[in-house]
């Protein structure tokens, strides 16, 4: 591949791992709570298992959104969905001040007094995992779909370096969540403004999508080549980068000490026992 089509890809993957990132930091917290009372030994477990058992799933999804990639109905479902959970998100956080649906639910449920045992843990981990991955697929989709097409062999109905750089993505965000999550948890506790850049950039992700859908031959609403032309990729990720720009320096920042860490995401990973 030429040089310039490579640094787009590497670009896009780039992308995809920082946003995957800053969105692990919340789904890590969800897991943690999960697993919160089980015993410290049992905790680690149940976290491999279900992510585990997420990963095939994610990897079977993948395929099967590989087929469906180039229908336009599926494309604008994919288009809406972003934009909803990005306003939801915003909404509840800026307007309500209130902790996000997955939070609260995962909190509604350890606080239960009957708590699950080892396996329906592992089961309600991997439900919330193939929850995440419907997001974090859909936003790597919206920014795969119209990188360069490759020489390499199609992996179902998608280009194969399409299909690389959406699974690197999910693969690098499940890795994140299970190893890194506490490094972003902290960053966006001093930088609280990135949660919600991160957020408008999946919303910006949506607006992205819906321009495809909107160039579809079968629509024909924006000229195919408009969604494919450079003036549009560089007019996207600039304002992609203003965003995250934004969202770090207009951010209070919260100092950081001890009283910063998160006890639900690192009782979620204790050290080994010697």
């Amino acid at each position: 591949m030429e040089l310039a089509v490579l640094l787009e890809y590497g670009w896009v993957l780039l992308v995809l791992i920082v946003l995957e990132g800053l969105l692990a930091a919340d789904n890590a917290l969800v897991l943690a709570i999960m697993v919160k009372h089980l015993p410290e030994k049992s905790r680690k477990k149940a976290l491999f298992y279900g992510l585990a058992g997420a990963f095939i799933f994610r990897l079977l999804s993948l395929f099967a959104i590989s087929f469906l990639v180039g229908v336009w109905q599926v494309q604008a479902i994919g288009a809406l969905y972003l934009l909803f959970i990005a306003i939801n998100h915003i909404v509840r956080k800026v307007v309500a001040h209130k902790s996000t649906p997955r939070v609260k639910a995962a909190k509604a449920v350890a606080n239960k007094t009957k708590e699950p045992g080892f396996w329906a843990t592992v089961l309600k981990v991997e439900l919330a995992d193939i929850a995440f991955a419907v997001d974090s697929i859909l936003a790597a989709v919206a920014l795969a779909v119209v990188l360069p097409e490759t020489p390499l062999p199609h992996i179902g109905g998608m280009d194969g370096g399409h299909f690389i750089v959406i699974f690197l993505g999910g693969f690098i965000g499940l890795i994140i969540m299970r190893f890194a999550a506490n490094l972003f948890v902290n960053l966006l506790h001093k930088k609280p403004g990135l949660e919600i850049a991160a957020f408008v950039i999946v919303g910006w992700v949506g607006v992205k999508l819906a321009v495809y859908t909107l160039s579809h031959p079968s629509l024909g609403f924006i000229p195919e080549s408009f969604a494919h032309s450079t003036a549009w990729k560089l007019t996207f990720y600039l304002v992609l980068v203003v965003i995250a720009l934004a969202g770090w320096f207009l951010s209070k920042d919260h100092p950081a000490d001890e009283h910063d860490t998160h006890p639900e995401v690192e009782d979620a990973d204790p050290k080994p026992a010697n």
